[in-house]
């Protein structure tokens, strides 16, 4: 292998473009890389963040349901009570109410059926008091008893 000037000077030439290219473009492509490396783990470190916010967010909006669902289901629970105290309260009155009309309408056929008696019992009298005057004004004989007692069952 012969070693020529021109190997030499190639050699020589390579070794100053790598002394400028670490001098003068190295650094500026380690920035470049180093600036890259950040800004990627900048982004993945926001995209973890937001993860866990999403999942935080989530986690809270399930409990926030569920409360919610059980707020619900009491107030239901308590709207169905309060329906069912109204229910009892309605039926206890209209009992006490019913109890009331049914005394009313006792009352008032007892003194209907009272009205009626004393009407009857005063019908009764005139006509015995009737029947009596004309018994006593007729001579008593079978026929004309009969008869009076036919004429004063048919007005009675």
């Amino acid at each position: 292998m012969d070693i020529n000037a021109s190997l030499i000077i190639q050699m020589l030439v390579f070794a100053i473009f790598i002394v400028l290219t670490m001098k003068f473009v190295w650094p500026s492509v380690m920035q470049a890389l180093e600036k890259r490396r950040k800004n990627i783990a900048d982004g993945l470190a926001a995209a973890e963040k937001g993860y866990k916010k999403l999942k935080l967010s989530e986690k809270k909006e399930k409990e926030s349901l569920t409360r919610t669902k059980a707020q619900a289901m009491k107030i239901i629970e308590q709207a169905h009570q309060r329906a069912n105290y109204i229910i009892l309260v309605a039926k206890s009155k209209a009992r006490e109410e019913r109890t009331q009309l049914l005394q009313l309408a006792k009352n008032d056929i007892d003194q209907e059926y009272n009205t009626v008696k004393i009407k009857l019992l005063k019908q009764v009298s005139d006509i015995v008091v009737e029947s009596t005057q004309k018994i006593l004004q007729r001579e008593v004989n079978k026929a004309s008893h009969d008869r009076l007692l036919d004429e004063l069952i048919s007005d009675i």
